[in-house]
């Protein structure tokens, strides 16, 4: 038998109570991740200065 590779399959995205985007991943085998994405202050809907 080989080596176990993770495989992360997506859970779902949230938002924290300070704006922050979450991922939540899991693999078959049970381990789970979250990753964290800062926002950045922006307004997605429009280009920063060029």
């Amino acid at each position: 038998m080989g080596d176990h590779v993770h495989v992360r399959l997506s859970q779902g995205l949230s938002v924290s109570e300070q704006g922050q985007l979450i991922e939540h991943s899991r693999c078959r085998c049970g381990a789970t991740w979250t990753k964290v994405f800062d926002a950045d202050g922006e307004d997605p809907d429009r280009p920063g200065p060029s």
